[in-house]
């Protein structure tokens, strides 16, 4: 069986990474260094391919850096267990729920300043007058 080996471009569309993204991945230490072949060129192979994908399903939940930091930690080691796991998804939730909290006090703060608004062509507007303030 071929054992695959797939070039930063490769690996970008396979994943739906930015190239840009991989190479900083790379940089701040949450992909390894790949191998290279003869002629300098980088190789992925098939655990660098689950690796980033890994790393993008996690981003596109959220998870922060230094979360994937501790997420990869757990992983690298071989030895996590899914209390561990789950103990670090549950804070992000957490996090998570806060923001959640912290939008729907903004949304309610815009609702109520866009009924102070006509929406009328007419210089001057109460929603910039109540922002103005100090």
């Amino acid at each position: 069986m071929k054992t695959l080996q797939l070039s930063r471009g490769s690996l970008a569309k396979q994943t739906g990474v930015n190239i840009e993204t991989i190479r900083y991945y790379e940089n701040i230490g949450l992909m390894p260094e790949p191998p290279r072949t003869s002629g300098g060129h980088r190789i992925y192979d098939e655990s660098l391919l689950k690796r980033l994908s890994f790393l993008r399903r996690c981003r596109e939940l959220g998870f922060s850096l230094d979360e994937l930091r501790g997420l990869l930690e757990l992983v690298d080691g071989g030895s996590y267990s899914c209390a561990e796991v789950l103990e670090s998804v549950q804070a992000h939730l957490q996090r998570i729920n806060g923001k959640i909290r912290d939008l729907k006090k903004m949304q309610a703060t815009l609702r109520e300043l866009s009924k102070q608004c006509t929406g009328d062509d007419v210089p001057g507007c109460p929603i910039v007058e109540v922002l103005w303030r100090a």
